[in-house]
């Protein structure tokens, strides 16, 4: 976590993810696709941006060019100020993402049948950062630019040499306490309900 790939630290490359995420609309959101077909949205070298899947666990076939890294998260977390319009400093921001992700246990990641392991390790909280929504965006919130703060266990994995692969991870939750309420107890793409279930991806680099 405490670690720099391709000249940004790790939290900047989470927020990068979230900016990343909610700049695609619905329906053709890579988060909300059974095949795979969408993997490629708005993918940039040198890192491109995996997601979970949602209500479900499902196979998405990917293939992904030669020298990028590959960043995903196990469960992740993240509070705004769109979403939580009573929140008003980047302190109470820091500790609503925390307190959603305190909620989340690491299961596994692995790729081609090999465990990464230590995953608890790899928890990273963002600076706060801005990210743009745009029309018939994944929030249903009107298009704006806010800010906000995210909190997740996060892999990272470096430029894989050509050839296939099969990558698959998996968060879970605790049991969530009473105390959590408004935006954090619903399924939505800001929190991990609802996203605790194994996403497969068959890789192709070439």
């Amino acid at each position: 976590p405490d670690s720099s790939a391709f000249n940004l630290t790790y939290p900047q490359w989470t927020a990068k993810w979230w900016q990343w995420a909610y700049s695609i609309p619905q329906n053709i959101h890579p988060a909300y696709d059974e095949t795979g077909k969408f993997c490629k949205e708005d993918q940039k070298a040198p890192v491109w941006f995996f997601p979970g899947t949602y209500q479900h666990s499902l196979i998405r076939y990917c293939e992904i060019p030669y020298g990028v890294g590959i960043l995903f998260p196990i469960l992740n977390s993240e509070c705004s100020y769109a979403e939580f319009p009573s929140i008003e400093t980047k302190e109470q921001l820091s500790i609503c993402a925390k307190k959603i992700q305190d909620t989340t246990v690491p299961e596994f990641a692995i790729l081609n049948g090999v465990k990464i392991p230590n995953l608890e390790n790899y928890r990273i909280q963002s600076d706060i950062f801005n990210f743009t929504l745009p029309a018939k965006n994944i929030l249903d919130l009107p298009p704006q630019t806010t800010q906000a703060v995210s909190d997740g266990i996060w892999v990272f994995l470096k430029p894989l040499y050509p050839g296939d692969y099969e990558l698959k991870f998996k968060g879970n939750l605790k049991t969530i306490n009473n105390e959590t309420n408004g935006s954090t107890d619903k399924d939505e793409f800001a929190g991990p309900i609802g996203w605790n279930y194994t996403t497969t991806y068959i890789l192709t680099i070439k």
